[in-house]
């Protein structure tokens, strides 16, 4: 189980997308889940998404500020996937 830093709900792993912080600093989607790196949860929902940008969740879990372009290509990428 883990949670979305969007809605803060608890769900099965298989049921969120994975984004990760990188040795490098950078912050991508890892649709696969096993990508190196510091993970934090989202639900595959966009609106969940929304929410992690206004609470600030993805700041919080990767400890460093996120640009507003990284989010930008989040939710592109999300929406690619679906």
């Amino acid at each position: 189980m883990r949670k979305c830093v969007g809605c803060n709900e608890m769900k099965n792993k298989k049921e969120l997308i994975r984004i990760i912080k990188t040795s490098e600093d950078e912050i991508l989607l890892d649709p696969t889940g096993k990508k190196n790196g510091r993970g934090a949860y989202v639900c595959r929902c966009g609106e969940c998404l929304k929410k992690a940008v206004r609470n600030k969740g993805l700041e919080r879990a990767f400890k460093v500020p996120v640009p507003e372009e990284v989010y930008d290509s989040l939710a592109k990428e999300m929406n690619a996937l679906g």
